[in-house]
Order: C-alpha cells, then structure tokens, then sequence
C-alpha cells in the first residue's frame, strides 16, 4: 500500500483536504462517470515530508514572517531546494513505481500539474499562477516537473497573488496531478451558467495552453440553458507577437515571439461540430450537479473523443443597464468576461514594459489577455484585449475579483483612442468609448 501516491480512480483521491481542489475535482468527474484521462496524484503530504527532509521549515516560517527585504533570501532557499535537491527516497519509490506503471498502461507522454489546497476555492482560484508541465517523455523529465511544481508555491507570482488574498505560504501546501497527455486535436473551455442564463463552450486547434495564456481567440458556442446550440462565433487563427520590442533593442537578445502557427487546412473549419458541443453541454450539467454551483471547465479533444481536464468553481453577475450617456457611440463586440459594467479612463499598452503607466481606475487596453497581468488588476476598473476568451486564465481572475473584461476584441488596441473614456460591458461582451476624449481613431 502506498502512502503518498493515489490513483485518481480510487476514492480516496477526491478529498481535496489532502490533493487539493484542482485534483480532487478531477477524481470526482471520473467518478462521476465523465470521461477524464486518469492518472494518480501525489499528496500534499509528501510536499511536507520533503520540506521536513529537507530541514527546510525554520526558512520557511522565516520566509512569510520577517519584514520583505530581510525575507527575501529565505524564499529563494525554499524555492530552490525544493527544485533543485534530491527528492527523499520513500517518496520518489513511489513515484517512480507510479509513473512507469501509467507509461505502461496509457504509453505516449503524460502532464504534470500543481494542484495546491487553496486553488480553485472559493474566491482564489489561483488560475495561471502555478505550474503545468505538458508532454513529459523521461523519468528524469518527471521528477524534474514534479519538483518544480513544489517549488511554484514559492514563486514571486504565486506568493503577490498569496499576499492580495492574506494566505501565508506556510498555511498551504503543494499536491500533484500526474496523468496521461492527451494530444489533442482540439480543446478549450467552458461556462456552465452565463449572465444571460445559457451556458457556453469556448474552442481552439491543438493543445489548450495558448487558450489558457489569453494568447488566441477560440472559436465561441453559445448554448441555452437546455443545452440547444444558439450561435457559433468563429475565433480568429493568426500570428501574433507579444514581445516587448523596446528590451528586445536594448538587451541585444532575439525577440520572443509567441506565434500561433494553425493549420491552415483546420483554421477553415469550425473546431466542434454541434453533436460535440451537445456532449460538452451534458458533461458541465453533470459536474455542476457534482459541485452544487455553476462551474468553468477545462477539457480536450483527441481521436477517442473528448476528456474533462477541469471544474472549478464559477461566479457569475447580472447584467446592468449601461448608462444613456453611451447610446450610440462606437463599439466593439467580443468574449465576455461575465462580471458587471466599468467605466474609466482608456490606458492603451503594448507590452508589458508599459504598464507603469496604468493610473488606479483606469481601463487597460492590450494585445494579450495572459495571467502576467494579475499584478494590475487591484488597479484597473476593466480590461479590454484583442486575444483570449471567456475561459482564458485572466478571465477567471476577473470573475474572482469582479473586474468587467471583454477578450478578444478585434483592432481594440488600434481603434481605442489613448485617454478616451471607455465603458466596459464584461457581462454583454461589448465595449464602447468616445472618440474625441482621446486621439483619432481609425474609420470603422
């Protein structure tokens, strides 16, 4: 009998006490009879046994409880032993013997993702903050992933967005998913309730990390509450770059480009037909049931058919009357976020090195809608972006926070004038602005 490692088909696996949310979630739709692609997961016990082994408990009290120049240090000891030191012995056993047993039975690559007992609960999702590790081929890859999964809890991101919700690091701890990598044809997202009371299916080619990133607009199906196909919104498939030109130039170094190469024979077609949107339906039916709330999913597409990756949680907002002072001005249509109406200055970025200029209340106008961004949401009223969709990552933090977003919105970083004022419907999906409180914006 194993004392660290569950298999997710084993009851035990759903106790989210011990394997967190993200993973207990994932145990509780197999058992539910939805189809997922299996694995094991690794406790948050073992993350403990290893800090404990490891003599690291003195630095990490120390981490979370000295003032933040005189902490610093402690983080990075954590943080670096937990990647870089061997994994204690009676752990890795396990994992190993786990490991080479699904290689064995599911064969191909498998996926290694943080699962934390905070994430996914109520009011911190943790959507983007830790790590997910796709298409893992070695035993020396794995162990690797897994440990640097650990050490995410301890990462600067992680620990800001720890800090905005008053969680101590030292109050939580890291489980892990490990299962079978599906190669996905398709994958995306889904909404199992909508301000409007339907529900909602969001799609794109291949794997799901740039829908995840806010990096591409996925094709969009919008549903009745029944489930009945109402409208089918094509995303857009094009190459893209997020760079930040500026360091680029100074640095020396050759830009990062993040650009989405589709197959251009699949970017004619829609990614679902409706009989799969109908199953996906079904299957966010029976995992809000499973949970008692509405829920936003993760799932994936392969030859054998559709795999449920995640549930979570979903809070959703009524949508409000937008004031008769917008009546007629220019507007633009995209994803909705699915919280609330935002009005605010309009503060067009395009990268990152700009987003010192973002005023507290202003609306931010950008290109790429990734969960970098979570540093400025205590500070924008709403954001509007050219790429992402409903179940992006950043959308998730939106709800959580109650910040209007509309994604993927085509031009609005051309078509919004810098400085305009600008309302942001995140419920409606529609954002509007007046053209002569900022400069000149291109003909519609």
């Amino acid at each position: 009998m194993t004392k660290f490692v569950v298999n997710l088909a084993d009851a035990a696996a759903a106790d989210a006490e011990r394997f967190g949310p993200k993973a207990a979630n994932q145990a509780a739709l197999g058992h539910a009879g939805l189809p997922t692609p299996g694995g094991f997961c690794l406790g948050a016990d073992a993350y403990n046994h290893q800090i404990e082994s490891l003599g690291l408990a003195e630095a990490a009290d120390k981490a979370v409880t000295l003032p933040f120049m005189e902490s610093r240090g402690h983080v990075a000891d954590v943080r670096i032993a937990l990647f870089s030191e061997p994994i204690a012995p009676e752990i890795e056993e396990e994992l190993v013997v786990a490991y080479r047993a699904l290689v064995a039975e599911a064969g191909g690559r498998v996926a290694v993702r943080s699962s934390s007992l905070m994430e996914d609960t109520e009011g911190s999702s943790f959507a983007g903050q830790f790590q997910t590790f796709l298409g893992i081929e070695s035993e020396t890859e794995f162990l690797t992933a897994l440990r640097a999964c650990w050490g995410a809890l301890w990462s600067p991101r992680a620990m800001r967005y720890m800090d905005d919700k008053e969680i101590s690091a030292v109050d939580t701890a890291m489980a892990v998913l490990v299962q079978p990598l599906i190669e996905a044809n398709a994958s995306g997202g889904g909404l199992s309730q909508t301000a409007d009371g339907g529900m909602s299916v969001s799609a794109t080619w291949g794997l799901g990390e740039a829908l995840a990133q806010g990096e591409v607009v996925p094709d969009r199906y919008d549903l009745s509450a029944e489930g009945e196909l109402l409208e089918t919104v094509r995303g857009q498939e094009f190459e893209h770059s997020v760079q930040c030109h500026i360091h680029s130039a100074n640095s020396g170094a050759a830009p990062h480009d993040h650009a989405h190469h589709g197959d251009t024979s699949a970017d004619k077609t829609q990614c679902l037909n409706e009989d799969q949107v109908r199953e996906l339906a079904g299957y966010m039916k029976t995992a809000e049931a499973m949970m008692g709330q509405p829920v936003e999913i993760e799932w994936a597409m392969d030859d054998a058919g559709i795999k449920m990756l995640q549930a979570r949680p979903l809070h959703v907002q009524e949508s409000q009357i937008p004031d008769e002072i917008w009546r007629g001005k220019p507007g633009l249509r995209g994803h909705p976020g699915g919280v609330g109406l935002a009005t605010g200055r309009a503060c067009v970025i395009a990268c990152e090195c700009e987003l010192s200029r973002i005023n507290p209340g202003d609306v931010l106008v950008t290109k790429v809608a990734g969960p970098a961004l979570v540093s400025v949401l205590p500070r924008v009223s709403a954001i509007v972006a050219e790429l992402g969709g409903s179940t992006s990552h950043l959308a998730s933090l939106g709800r959580e926070r109650g910040i209007p977003m509309v994604l993927g919105v085509p031009e609005a970083t051309r078509r919004i004038g810098d400085g305009s004022m600008v309302a942001v419907d995140g419920v409606a999906g529609v954002v509007r602005w007046m053209p002569d409180a900022g400069r000149e914006t291109l003909p519609r």
